[in-house]
């Protein structure tokens, strides 16, 4: 459909409409620049200045060497040393220490005679993820020490020596993975939440019904709603993209092109589905909730806070059409590895399926309600 003077005509006011008000003004600016900075420092997979409990009942050489490495690793930041074995439980009980250590009372003369010894760790299971990663901390602690100490013995340290190098993020910098993606996930939830309040606001304020009395058909009315959110999204998810790379130092060895094709299509999935609520929502604050009702489950199967691949192989299929899915792996492939224009398409085409049944849903229930045939 060509653009005609009574589309612009909406468009401009609905543009207007949200920049006049210096409340929806704020809501589009403001907001996302402080979520893509609270984000991006607060959700963060990895585990860091950790409380550590320890109970030695040897207080001999071996013991006092393995405490003051641990002490001395960045990671661990605060040490309690306890004097029995229930303050040592006490204190993950009371979570004043996420993992706790026990040494046994011969375990430096054990090993000062060759034998082996045993060094128990108590990590808090309530965060099973965090477990994990301090466990994972502490064994590659003790084990470089391990072989230090076999080396000291005369014994053959063990053989096998892993030597880790990571493509496309080599300091593990976590900032590469989630700032990126809030590309995409702020601008869309800027433009779902624009899309599905349009109507709802116009309802509520009475002017919907003006439209309606006006030369304007459905079609029209619908392009009107639509392209004003799909602007403001590119321009967020613009925006969003300059703070990272500039104030981030995020490094970007894609084409931006192609990220740029991207973020309209999935703008354009988000218009489908905020259309989609606006249809079916009577006020602002149905909208709202709406939006959330969406939201939620979207961002959480996105492989944004865990892998889709860990998730049960029939949730993997349900997840395909979730837009967030497509577009994190496009976001994160441009950003840090030079996604091909191929795989870029290959993420893009299930997105653009996504939009096209969305925004059709969505302008079969827009029209339905317009004429109030539902």
């Amino acid at each position: 459909m060509i653009i005609n003077g009574r589309i612009w005509a909406l468009i401009i006011k609905e543009l207007l409409a949200l920049f006049r008000d210096p409340r929806s003004r704020l809501v589009l600016i403001g907001p996302p620049v402080i979520q893509l900075f609270l984000f991006s420092y607060s959700a963060t997979l990895e585990v860091k200045n950790i409380s550590v409990a320890i109970y030695n009942q040897d207080a001999g050489m071996y013991s006092t060497e393995i405490i003051q490495r641990i002490t001395a690793s960045p990671t661990f930041t605060q040490l309690i040393l306890v004097q029995n074995e229930q303050a040592l439980r006490q204190q993950i009980a009371e979570k004043r220490a996420l993992v706790a250590l026990q040494f046994p009372i011969n375990f430096s003369q054990k090993l000062l005679a060759g034998e082996a010894s045993d060094i128990q760790v108590l990590l808090d299971g309530r965060n099973s993820n965090s477990a994990q990663i301090i466990h994972s901390y502490l064994a590659q602690i003790i084990l470089q020490y391990n072989q230090e100490l076999a080396l000291q013995q005369g014994k053959e340290a063990v053989p096998l020596v892993i030597l880790n190098r990571n493509w496309f993020n080599e300091n593990l910098d976590h900032l590469w993975y989630t700032v990126p993606a809030l590309v995409g996930i702020l601008a869309g939830l800027v433009a779902l939440m624009v899309t599905a309040l349009s109507v709802a606001r116009e309802r509520e304020l009475g002017t919907f019904d003006q439209i309606l009395v006006s030369p304007l058909t459905p079609s029209e009315i619908l392009l009107g709603k639509t392209i004003p959110a799909v602007l403001v999204g590119l321009a967020e998810g613009v925006i969003i993209f300059i703070i990272v790379v500039t104030i981030f130092q995020v490094p970007f060895v894609g084409s931006f092109w192609l990220l740029l094709g991207a973020i309209f299509v999935f703008i354009l999935a988000m218009v489908g589905v905020g259309l989609f609520i606006s249809a079916i929502s009577k006020t602002q604050q149905q909208a709202i909730l709406g939006t959330f009702l969406f939201l939620v489950p979207a961002i959480s199967l996105s492989g944004y806070a865990s892998p889709v691949e860990n998730m049960p192989d029939w949730l993997q299929w349900v997840v395909e059409i979730n837009p967030f899915k497509h577009f994190l792996i496009i976001v994160n492939g441009l950003f840090l590895k030079d996604m091909s224009a191929m795989q870029v398409w290959l993420n893009l085409f299930p997105m653009l399926i996504i939009a096209t049944v969305a925004l059709a849903v969505a302008s079969w229930l827009f029209s339905r309600r317009l004429w109030g045939t539902d």
